[in-house]
């Protein structure tokens, strides 16, 4: 029961936990539950049902309008339905695309049946732009460490999907003029190749001698999949290497790389890219003594300094809570529980191995962390959206002593 419900959740959270062997423990059926699951957490819960009330019903009502709204970041509720399925054809569009590359490689290169290559191609394409990291082989990815089409393209498949839909959409129309770009855009632009290229830089030179990941590999070897491992804790969960024998230094910076996350109204998890850049230009403003937070020449709205400023401490406050709870309930190490906490959270999927040994209570904190990462935010965001207030009057202002 434990294994089905958890499973369940991860699957519908994109997250990519597991306790039991994917492969080996699910039926077919099994897994294609598990893919529908996938697909319908990657869509998101209400834009899927959004689709579903269009299609049956033709029409949505008006709280259905807002929730989807929410989720998809939309900024009015008129456009809702054509976003909606903007994001279905966008998702099956890109999927397509990974699953004849995957499916080709799979039949002509590893001689599987067609058949089975396409239900694997399928099957780890959906996966990859959903950033869900569920994989159809025991040993995730690490079969193909030396393979660069699969690599490459889960990869890119995963970094499309975690950029988020609107990103996606509005390159689609003004790619060649960035002007028009807006500001959300323009930072999961800028951010995205950043830390893409950071996290390879920081896993490759940490795991560069260590002989049980990148160590026993050619040069040209270590920089894919010190490459691969970084677009995938953005945040997917496919493993190129084992991330059980890795130094305790590369999960840290690595929980860094998950608790930011992809950009938002998308597949990814964690805080958000934009999330985290507001606050870094919060504190470069602060520092400069400026009046105003300005970023790609507009002038950032204080409101979104407490949202963003909201989101983190709530995010690093629920992580330490959660990360504290494991420990009084196992003998794990804490950069063990840390990385497995911040994994479920940011809906990753990476693991240290430990999940399938946490006793059931602690599983139910992993469970309860993978939906609050994933649902979490849509649930607050539709609640403001529902019950808008306006203050009548302020109190006076003071400043207390701040260092």
């Amino acid at each position: 029961m434990m294994e089905a419900l958890f499973t369940a959740v991860s699957s519908l959270c994109v997250t990519g936990l597991i306790v039991v062997d994917t492969p080996v423990f699910w039926t077919g059926f099994g897994q294609a539950v598990i893919l529908a699951l996938i697909q319908i957490g990657g869509f998101g819960v209400m834009t899927f049902a959004s689709v579903v009330g269009i299609t049956v019903i033709r029409r949505l009502s008006l709280r259905s309008k807002l929730t989807a709204a929410a989720e998809t970041k939309s900024s009015g509720i008129e456009d809702v339905r054509s976003l909606v399925f903007s994001i279905v054809r966008i998702s099956l569009m890109i999927e397509v695309v990974a699953a004849v590359v995957l499916t080709l490689r799979f039949a002509l290169t590893y001689d599987e049946t067609w058949g089975d290559a396409l239900w694997l191609g399928v099957f780890h394409a959906v996966s990859s732009f959903n950033n869900a990291g569920f994989a159809l082989f025991s040993d995730s990815l690490m079969s193909f460490s030396d393979d660069p089409v699969i690599l490459l393209t889960a990869s890119f498949a995963t970094v499309l999907g975690g950029v988020g839909f609107p990103v996606l959409m509005q390159l689609g129309k003004h790619l060649g003029t960035p002007r028009l770009w807006t500001m959300n855009t323009r930072i999961v632009v800028a951010a995205t190749p950043l830390l893409l290229v950071l996290g390879t830089l920081y896993i490759t030179a940490l795991e560069w001698t260590n002989p049980a990941t990148l160590g026993g590999m050619p040069p040209h070897l270590r920089l894919l999949n010190g490459f691969a491992m970084s677009a995938q804790t953005r945040t997917a969960g496919f493993n190129t290497i084992d991330t059980s024998a890795m130094d305790p230094a590369t999960w840290l910076g690595m929980d860094l790389l998950m608790f930011i996350g992809g950009g938002p109204a998308g597949t990814a998890g964690g805080i958000k890219v934009t999330t985290f850049a507001v606050l870094f230009f919060l504190m470069l403003g602060e520092l400069r003594g400026a009046g105003a937070v300005t970023v790609f020449g507009k002038r950032l709205s204080r409101a979104v300094h407490r949202q963003a400023i909201t989101v983190i401490v709530l995010a690093v406050g629920l992580i330490a809570a959660s990360a504290i709870v494991i420990m009084l309930l196992t003998d794990f190490s804490l950069d063990e529980i840390l990385f497995e906490v911040v994994s479920a959270f940011a809906t990753v999927g990476l693991s240290t191995g430990i999940t399938a040994d946490l006793p059931a209570s602690a599983q139910l904190v992993i469970i309860a962390l993978m939906f609050i990462g994933r649902l979490g935010p849509i649930t607050a965001a539709t609640a403001l959206a529902l019950r808008p207030r306006t203050l009548l009057y302020e109190l006076p202002k003071e400043r207390p002593i701040i260092g």
